[in-house]
């Protein structure tokens, strides 16, 4: 019988709040490594969607992967909450765009672009867990979920985990799982 996602969530809540600072920097630098290595498997992608990181959640640490995405000369993108809706709007950046922290902690880019999502080809995902089928918990707040039905099925969905597969995680039909999830050691594909 497979644990209910609550319980799940809060095991991985309570798992991340034991990284040290330098386990998660460590760990942060290391899923950047297999990025890389997941970019330069995929020529033929170079527009890319890329949350930033919540320090209080202990977030993955996805600088470093915006800074070599425009290295490489890709587009990249980000989302934010809409004042108007609870939906997430696609913001376009630039090389030296500049962030500052909103009330929840999230960075949010000073200067972007407007653009609705068509144009997005892999989007990587902020996750608490996931299992051996691709399917993911998030925060429970839906946000991406939405955002991930709006988007056309080619999209590529990479999640970002710093811990292993879980062996089930319940899904629901509207749940939408990833095509691929990236660890400190590995890449995943589903």
């Amino acid at each position: 019988m497979g644990l209910d996602k609550q319980h799940i969530r809060d095991k991985y809540r309570k798992l991340r709040a034991g990284l040290s600072d330098e386990e998660l920097a460590q760990k942060s630098q290391q899923i950047t490594c297999r990025v890389k290595d997941f970019i330069s498997s995929h020529p033929e992608l170079s527009h890319y969607h890329l949350f930033f990181p919540i320090a209080k959640q202990r977030e993955i640490n996805t600088f470093p992967i915006k800074d070599f995405l425009d290295s490489e000369g890709a587009s990249v993108y980000t989302s934010r909450v809409s004042q108007h809706a609870v939906v997430m709007e696609t913001l376009k950046l630039n090389p030296d765009t500049r962030f500052e922290l909103d009330s929840w902690g999230i960075p949010l880019p000073l200067d972007f672009e407007l653009v609705d999502s068509s144009g997005i080809q892999a989007i990587f995902i902020p996750l608490l867990a996931f299992d051996k089928s691709g399917n993911r918990i998030g925060f429970g707040k839906g946000y991406y979920d939405s955002f991930l039905s709006q988007l056309p099925p080619f999209v590529l969905k990479v999640g970002l985990s710093v811990f292993p597969p879980e062996y089930h995680i319940p899904s629901e039909s509207h749940d939408i799982p990833l095509d691929y999830c990236i660890t400190p050691e590995n890449i995943l594909i589903f």
